[in-house]
C-alpha cells in the first residue's frame, strides 16, 4: 500500500510538523507500506520528496524532514482523480491509497486540506471537513460543547469588527473584568500550539495581550485564567460510521495523562522546544471518579464533533474547586517524542507502530462507508 505523508505547510507550526512526521515516517511499517513524501513549504507548495530524504531520516535517528523545494517535482492535485491519479507531477500521476497528514495548525487541521483531500477522492487518516473546522475555531467548540453539556472554561468572544468601536471595545473590557475576573488567559480562536497566547495580570496587559492575539487571528477569545491541573486523553476511532464490521473503528479513549509544565504555562516552547519543559504523568495521579469523567467527557466531545481517527481531548481540573472543564481538541495532536497523545496510546497498549497502521485502516473504513453514500438521483 502506497502512504503519502504531508507535512510542513503554510502554518506557525510548520517546524512543529517536520518533528511529528518524522516520527511518522519512521515508524510506518515499510515491509507492508510504501511511503511517498510530499513536503509543503510555509507558502504554501507542495513538492514530492526525493526517496533519499525518507531514507536519510530513517537513517539518522537525529534527523529531522525537510521541505525541499524542486520546481520539476511540485505536486497538482486533479479534482476526483482517485488513488491513482489525484497527485500528478508534471505529466505523472503519482498513485495514493492513503494520506496521512503531519500537518498542524492552519491550511492543515482547519478542515482545508481534508477538503481538499475529499475533492481529490483520496482517503486520508484523521478527522474529516467538519470536525477539523470545529475543533480548529476555538469558540464554536466551546458552543457545541455547552449544548453537549459538558463544561468549558468561562470566556468572551471578541471579533475584530468590536475594534471599530471604541464604545464597543471598552464594554467587552468591562464583561471580561466583571464576569471572569484577573488573571486572563487571552487567545486567537484558531490558532494551534499556544501561538499568540498569554495570560494578562491587569488591564494594561489585557490590551496588549488583545493586540497580540489579534496578530494571529481576526476573532479571539477572553478566558478565565483558572488554576489547574492540565489533564488529557487520547481518542481513536470512527464513531459515526462504525457499524461494529471493523474493529478499527471503535472509538477507545486512552489516558488521562496529566501534563506538569516547567514553564508558566504550556506555551510553544514547552509543548514542542524544551525536552524539559513539562513532566508528562502517565497515568494522572487522580481518583477513578475523577479519571471516569474525564473519559466519558473525552469520548462524548469526540462524537459531538463527528471527529474520527483521531483526536487529543484536554482538560483543566481546578485545584481550589475540584471542577473539571473540558479545554480544547485537538484534531492533530503533536507527534513528536515529548507528545502526549502517542504516548497515552502506547501506555494502554498501542505501540507507535500499531497506532499508525490502526490510522490508515480507520481511514480505509471510514473513506469506503462515505463514498457508499448517494451523491446525485443519477
Amino acid at each position: 500500500m502506497i502512504i503519502a505523508l504531508l507535512y510542513g505547510g503554510k502554518s506557525g507550526e510548520h517546524e512543529i510538523s517536520l518533528i511529528s512526521a518524522t516520527a511518522i515516517a519512521r515508524h510506518i511499517d515499510t515491509s507492508a507500506h510504501q511511503v511517498t513524501l510530499i513536503g509543503i513549504t510555509k507558502t504554501g507548495r507542495w513538492y514530492l520528496q526525493d526517496y533519499g530524504e525518507f531514507a536519510r531520516i530513517k537513517r539518522d535517528p537525529q534527523a529531522t524532514l525537510q521541505v525541499h523545494e524542486d520546481a520539476a517535482m511540485e505536486v497538482s492535485i486533479i479534482p476526483a482523480g482517485g488513488k491513482k491519479g489525484a497527485f500528478a507531477v508534471g505529466a505523472n500521476r503519482i498513485p495514493v491509497d492513503v494520506v496521512i497528514s503531519a500537518l498542524h495548525g492552519t491550511f492543515g487541521e482547519d478542515g482545508t486540506v481534508q477538503g481538499l483531500l475529499e475533492m481529490a477522492d483520496i482517503p486520508y487518516a484523521g478527522c474529516g471537513v467538519t470536525a477539523s473546522a470545529l475543533a480548529m475555531d476555538k469558540e464554536k467548540t466551546k458552543i457545541i460543547l455547552q449544548h453537549a453539556g459538558i463544561p468549558v472554561v468561562p470566556y468572551l468572544c471578541i471579533r475584530r469588527s468590536d475594534l471599530a468601536s471604541s464604545r464597543r471595545y471598552d464594554e467587552l473590557l468591562k464583561a471580561a473584568q466583571q464576569k471572569l475576573g484577573f488573571p486572563l488567559f487571552v487567545k486567537p480562536c484558531a490558532a494551534g500550539s499556544s501561538d499568540g497566547a498569554t495570560r494578562a495580570e491587569d488591564l494594561r496587559h489585557l490590551n496588549g495581550a488583545i493586540l497580540d492575539a489579534f496578530e494571529w487571528d481576526d476573532k479571539i477569545l477572553i478566558e478565565k485564567a483558572v488554576n489547574a491541573r492540565e489533564l488529557e486523553c487520547s481518542v481513536t476511532g470512527n464513531p459515526t460510521t462504525a457499524n461494529g464490521a471493523h474493529k478499527a473503528e471503535d472509538t477507545v479513549v486512552y489516558g488521562p495523562g496529566e501534563i506538569n509544565p516547567t514553564h508558566e504555562f504550556y506555551d510553544y516552547d514547552a509543548k514542542y522546544l524544551d525536552p524539559n519543559g513539562a513532566n508528562l504523568l502517565i497515568p494522572a495521579n487522580i481518583d477513578d471518579a475523577t479519571k471516569e469523567t474525564i473519559r466519558a467527557f473525552a469520548v462524548a466531545a469526540y462524537k459531538a464533533i463527528d471527529a474520527s481517527g483521531l483526536s487529543r481531548v484536554d482538560f483543566f481540573l481546578d485545584k481550589d474547586s475540584g471542577d473539571i472543564y473540558l479545554n480544547e481538541i485537538n484534531t492533530m495532536p503533536g507527534f513528536t517524542a515529548i507528545s502526549m497523545f502517542p504516548k497515552l496510546c502506547e501506555s494502554e497498549g498501542v505501540p507507535f507502530g500499531d497506532l499508525i497502521e490502526l490510522l490508515i485502516q480507520q481511514a480505509q473504513c471510514r473513506f469506503k462507508a462515505t463514498r457508499a453514500l448517494k451523491t446525485s438521483r443519477d
